[in-house]
Order: structure tokens, then sequence, then C-alpha cells
């Protein structure tokens, strides 16, 4: 019973993404929806995603630090340390659950509470194609900011990892820059953009796919904006672990 739930719903979900990537009618509405959704997911969530990073760069810093101790390994390894772990795993990672709590449930509470005030069903009524009105621009603007945000992140974790280490002078500026300059992969920062792009891509579909399918009261719009935070944060874990397996 749960695996044909399971499949009814993968299939419901792929259903409404033919259905959203649809040629637009009117493409100012379409690029004048896009942009507000850019001012909503991407500028209004420069101040999270900046503090969250801060303290990301931080907490590795201090955390890698300490367990270098006494070792013999290098000091400037720190700045190596944070500058890799932030640009492949913390910045997109973290900053991507942030958003599919911030971000995606949000968006579910919003196209779910038009499918029960019936606007979804009077615009249907009038020959719009909801999925692709309601949902693509979401897509589109989410798949373009999110990486963007990603990037502000990871500057700001090595910013936050500066902090912590070489103001207290734990090692200096001079040893901290040699670490981010040190065995650079430029393929690194493209394994970051692409699980930006990924996730940013997951975390909207699913929250706009739970929001558009939702029935009954407040209730079961809360339970899916709850389901739309939770599937996200999975399904973003999931395909971290599949990128890394594919690109590294």
């Amino acid at each position: 019973m749960l695996l044909e739930k399971i499949f009814y719903s993968v299939g419901r979900y792929f259903l409404l993404l033919k259905s959203a990537v649809a040629r637009p009618e009117r493409f100012s509405m379409y690029y004048k929806e896009t942009m507000r959704q850019m001012d909503a997911i991407g500028v209004g969530s420069v101040f999270i995603v900046i503090l969250i990073s801060v303290f990301i760069g931080m907490v590795t810093a201090v955390q890698f630090a300490d367990q270098l101790g006494d070792s013999f390994v290098p000091s400037y390894y720190i700045g190596y340390i944070v500058r890799d772990i932030t640009i492949i795993e913390m910045a997109p990672t973290i900053t991507c659950l942030v958003l599919a709590g911030k971000v995606g449930s949000n968006l579910a509470a919003e196209i779910g509470g038009m499918r029960q005030k019936e606007h979804i069903d009077a615009m249907e009524i009038m020959g719009v194609n909801t999925a692709a009105y309601l949902i693509m621009p979401k897509i589109v603007a989410a798949v373009i900011v999110i990486p963007l945000l990603v990037a502000i992140s990871a500057f700001i974790s090595i910013i936050g990892g500066y902090i912590a280490t070489v103001l207290p002078g734990t090692i200096s500026h001079t040893e901290y820059v040699l670490g981010l300059r040190s065995f650079f992969v430029p393929r690194y920062v493209f394994m970051m953009f692409v699980k930006a792009s990924v996730f940013a891509f997951l975390l909207t579909s699913v929250s706009c796919y739970l929001g558009y399918y939702v029935k009954g009261g407040s209730i079961e719009l809360g339970q899916a904006s709850t389901n739309a935070v939770v599937i996200s944060n999975v399904l973003i874990l999931l395909f971290d672990f599949i990128i890394a397996l594919l690109l590294t």
C-alpha cells in the first residue's frame, strides 16, 4: 500500500512537471512573476544565509584548529580545509537545507492557500495553464538565485573562518591566506554549483507539487508545508550523495 502510494505520487509529480514546462501564453506575465520570485527567494533569504554561513565557517575553523593541536600538520591547513569543506559540502548542502525550510514551506503554503480558496480553479476556468504559471517561474527563479546564494555562503564562510582563527591569534593572516591559495581544485567550484542547481530544483518543485495538490482545510495545509520541508531535505541529502559519487 505504501509502495503504491509512493509510485502514484512520483507519477503525478512528473506529470505536473510536464504541464509546468509548457510554453507560456504571455511571456510578460511570466517574466514579472519570475522577477517577483527571484526577489522573494533570493533577496529575502540573503540575511539568513549570511548569518548561518558566518557561523559555519567559524565552527569549522575552530574545530579543525583544535584537531590539529600540537600535530606536525602545518597550521595553514586550516584555511585549506575551511575552503574545501565549505565549497564542496557546507555551502550548497546546509544553505539549501535551510532554504528548504524557509522557501519550501512558504511556496507550499502559498500555492496550497490558492488551491483551498479556489483561485486555481478560477484560473483554470479562464483557460490559464495554472501549473505553468504558478510553478515554472518559481523553479526558474530558484535555479538562478539559489546558486548565487550558495556562492555568497561559501565566501562568507571563509570570512567566518578567518574571523575565528586569525583575529584571536590562533594563526596569522599570512598562514590563513596561504591555506586558501593552496591545492585549489577548480572542479570543486563546478561541483558546488551543480549541487546548488539540483537542490534548488528539488526543493522548489517538491514544495510546489505538495501545495498544488493539497486538500482539506488549514490542518492539511500545515501538513503539506511540513511535508514539503521534510521531503525536500531527504531528497537534498540523497542527491548530495549521488552527485558526490558521480563527480568525485
